[in-house]
């Protein structure tokens, strides 16, 4: 299998998308870990298997429409497989594993066969220490913007997913890119008040664009560095109400042609209007409710 990924919105000609057959109970609230899950628990709207299947199809549908090859990890039963994001992911031709949440490691059980099918030295597995899930690694060419947390807290967080030697383990892989850590505000109970992963408060669209929610940033200076790099005419904020939906995690087929959910409205006509994308606009919102979206829903292998 060719890998080769090297932004967030290269034509993308094959991915992986997350399984929503056999997802076993609602877990309880102490097996949730995040605080968009817990919230969904507390209240009694976690989704449904049937939901998320009928979701999934739907953007498996507009992936195809495409032509993207689109691959689906093995079911494994009694096990929420929805967001491939975290298991893996794939920087120019190599694709890291992750040192997934510990309650997750089974998942990664499935992709073995996609694991396998790369060439071995390919492949590269995390020491020990070094913590990184796909949803903290945002491409942009000769950039790696990187999400974690640097409060001595960390341990303290199940938000907190990505950490110094994680961040210092793709430095060392990646030596030729401009490795850009961002230390994200985390709270495990309000999701309106703390991210889970990166791409939760900032995702780069079409050749020079991006969307950001400002306030998931820690330090100020991180997020002025993201608007030198864009331009801040390039920049698309997106309010904590926003954010709280999951607003900024779209996902990109190619650098005009975007993945959204339906019920974006203001997200989905600036694009269309003001900076002249297709927007392909899907029912997700059922999903959003564990935590992630569409592109926590995606592992790309390979971009043009």
């Amino acid at each position: 299998m060719l890998l080769h990924v090297t932004n967030e919105t290269g034509r993308l000609k094959s991915v992986v998308l997350g399984q929503p057959k056999s997802m076993g109970k609602n877990p309880t609230l102490e097996q949730t870990y995040d605080a968009k899950s817990r919230e969904s628990v507390l209240k009694k709207i976690y989704p449904t298997e049937e939901a998320i299947s009928k979701e999934m199809t739907g953007f498996d549908d507009v992936l195809k429409k495409y032509d993207v090859h689109v691959f689906r990890p093995w079911v494994i039963p009694n096990c929420n497989q929805v967001f491939a994001r975290d298991v893996g992911f794939v920087i120019d031709d190599k694709i890291i594993i992750s040192n997934i949440f510990p309650d997750r490691e089974d998942e990664q059980e499935a992709y073995d066969f996609i694991f396998k099918s790369a060439a071995f030295n390919k492949i590269f597995n995390l020491p020990e220490s070094a913590h990184i899930e796909g949803g903290d690694v945002v491409l942009y060419n000769d950039f790696l913007f990187v999400g974690t947390y640097k409060g001595g807290d960390y341990g303290k967080y199940k938000t907190a997913r990505t950490n110094s030697h994680g961040v210092n383990f793709l430095r060392e892989l990646f030596p030729h890119k401009k490795v850009l850590d961002f230390s994200l505000v985390k709270n495990d109970e309000n999701p309106h008040k703390g991210v889970l992963h990166l791409d939760c408060a900032f995702q780069p669209i079409g050749n020079n664009k991006a969307i950001i929610y400002k306030e998931g940033f820690r330090d100020l200076e991180d997020y002025e560095t993201v608007l030198e790099i864009f331009g801040k005419d390039n920049i698309f904020h997106v309010t904590e109400e926003e954010m709280y939906h999951m607003t900024p995690n779209i996902f990109s087929i190619s650098p005009n042609i975007v993945v959204t959910e339906q019920n974006f409205t203001r997200l989905n006509n600036f694009l269309e209007k003001e900076w002249g994308f297709i927007v392909e606009k899907i029912p997700y919102n059922e999903i959003s409710k564990m935590g992630g979206l569409l592109r926590c829903s995606t592992l790309p292998l390979f971009r043009e």
